[in-house]
């Protein structure tokens, strides 16, 4: 018939094909007895009716849309069962120890009648499980905070109320919250407390009551309110101010309820162990004055930490330390250098030898440098009346070679001479080149010539050196060049015949000799001799040939 669920009708086709049922035409049958809604707590049992008199087909019982079994068989719910006499067309669903599972709709049908009961909602009531006062059953509370209780009731449907009393009066103003659980039935209660420091006393009794319809009574539970307070601590340090190296004593006194059972030491957090009582006497360093003192002193409810730092005098100590620097020419040079020091302390920056102050800050900056600015530099610090403290740093510039030698060098007649060519570079010189008349010599032997180049530590020497001197060599102009990816520079050099003696005094050998600043050599305002200047602008314009690749010289 039309009435009839597309479920009841498969499962009657199922039924006939295993010949369990035999379809007739029509049966006379009604209920006299149908499912009502019920509400029932958990754990207990219920029984829901149907009775079908004057029929004697199958029955199925139909929860939430799903059949429990086939006729009488439940074998699938253990604590399912049909109950009743079924000759009688008794079919009365009993359910032993409702669960929250059960919670469902249940239809009971007759099958070869074609009808079906009316729905019947069984709800099942849960009660909450015992609450729960976060911290109990005592709370200790520090004097003058305020009071947050949380209760919370788990697992109940409906979900828990929650009230709290104290001296038998409900408190108002809770807090609260539900929850519902996983099971998308069951329900968890959250209530906050909260009362004021003025509101409480030691010693109170609060409780918390949950309930819901399956437990109307309630379920309780209480805490006792236990106002104690931390230890109160007080550090003192003498004496102060004091010099470093000098002995001073930490005293740590302190009031707790419950009393006091630990002191602890500690110097910039790192404990100190083998200090236990609530003295500490020490010889101090400057490290006091950044890594407090501390005494942390504990009771029952827990501890108090108070630390002091100590007023020390201590002279200058390098907190940032400068750095050498090497910058390029025409650029900024920043140097940084951090001290510390108890009293307040000057900073004062010098270029070493010049005594001229470049700054009273942490930070030096030469703008714009040149090669003369490259050198040593120092910053000093100074605590008055204490001490004072420096550091040196070096500064170099990259630029073009500059070259520094005697202009006139002498040499024996008919023994082997040199002439030397003293340069100055940062970075070193890609190239240095030889020249006189026709020729250019960078390295190795030429003829009666070699070029040999020494490097040392105030810079780099290339020796010219002719196996027999002849008069030819006096008249002649050498030509010492060096190259580097900054620049240029060129000296002119001349060969005087020596009067006799092996005397190379004018030649630069002597470490004296060697200047180790980077002088700056601006070529178009040297103020050389006349005969010199000329004599140089003759070889920068003819002397040196064409050839030499990035040579500043021109034909």
């Amino acid at each position: 018939t039309p009435n009839v669920p597309i479920l009841l009708l498969g499962v009657c086709s199922y039924l006939v094909s295993l010949g369990v049922l035999k379809l007739v035409d029509r049966v006379q049958a009604m209920f006299s007895q149908q499912p009502q809604d019920l509400v029932v707590v958990a754990g207990q049992p219920v029984t829901l009716p149907c009775s079908i008199p004057g029929y004697h087909g199958v029955v199925l019982w139909i929860k939430d849309g799903l059949a429990l079994g086939v006729g009488r068989d439940l074998s699938g719910y253990p604590r399912y069962t049909v109950i009743g006499d079924q000759s009688t067309g008794e079919h009365h669903l009993r359910i032993q120890h409702v669960e929250i599972m059960d919670d469902a709709v249940f239809e009971c049908q007759a099958i070869q009648a074609a009808m079906r009961s009316r729905p019947a909602r069984l709800t099942v009531l849960v009660p909450p499980e015992d609450p729960v006062i976060s911290g109990g059953p005592m709370v200790s509370l520090r004097a003058g905070d305020p009071l947050n209780l949380t209760c919370h009731a788990d697992n109940a449907k409906p979900a828990a109320s929650i009230i709290w009393i104290r001296n038998g009066e409900v408190l108002n103003g809770a807090m609260y919250s539900k929850t519902l659980l996983r099971d998308g039935m069951r329900e968890r209660t959250v209530s906050t407390l909260y009362l004021s420091a003025s509101n409480i006393e030691t010693g109170q009794q609060i409780i918390c009551r949950a309930s819901n319809k399956a437990v109307p009574n309630g379920k309780e539970t209480s805490v006792i309110i236990d106002i104690q307070h931390l230890p109160l601590v007080n550090l003192s340090v003498e004496p102060q101010p004091i010099l470093e190296g000098n002995m001073i004593q930490f005293h740590c006194s302190a009031k707790a309820n419950p009393p006091v059972t630990m002191y602890r030491w500690a110097k910039g957090g790192n404990v100190i162990k083998e200090i236990s009582g609530n003295t500490y006497e020490v010889m101090v360093d400057h490290s006091f004055f950044t890594e407090p003192v501390s005494c942390e002193v504990t009771n029952p409810l827990g501890n108090t930490n108070i630390s002091r730092n100590v007023d020390v005098y201590f002279g200058p100590r390098m907190a940032a330390e400068p750095q050498s620097l090497q910058v390029d020419l025409g650029t900024d040079a920043v140097f940084n250098c951090g001290w510390t020091g108890n009293p307040s302390l000057t900073i004062v920056w010098m270029k070493k030898g010049s005594g001229v102050v470049l700054s009273n800050k942490n930070i030096l900056t030469l703008k714009a440098v040149r090669q003369e600015d490259a050198g040593k530099y120092v910053c000093r610090a100074v605590v008055p009346k204490v001490g004072a403290g420096e550091k040196e740093v070096s500064l170099t510039v990259n630029g073009p070679p500059t070259i520094s030698s005697t202009q006139t060098q002498q040499a024996l007649h008919g023994e082997k001479g040199q002439i030397k060519c003293f340069i100055q570079s940062t970075p070193p010189p890609d190239r240095i080149a030889w020249s006189w008349k026709e020729t250019v010599l960078e390295s190795g032997t030429s003829g009666r010539y070699t070029v040999e180049t020494v490097s040392t530590e105030e810079g780099v020497i290339s020796t010219l050196t002719m196996s027999n001197i002849v008069p030819a060599d006096f008249q002649t102009i050498y030509n010492c060049t060096a190259w580097n990816s900054f620049g240029s520079d060129t000296e002119i050099i001349r060969l005087k015949e020596q009067g006799g003696s092996n005397d190379l005094k004018g030649v630069v050998l002597a470490k004296n000799d060697i200047r180790v600043e980077i002088v700056h050599k601006d070529h178009n305002m040297a103020q050389e001799k006349v005969e010199h200047t000329g004599i140089k602008q003759l070889m920068v314009s003819g002397v040196l040939p064409c050839n030499i690749p990035e040579s500043p010289l021109h034909c």
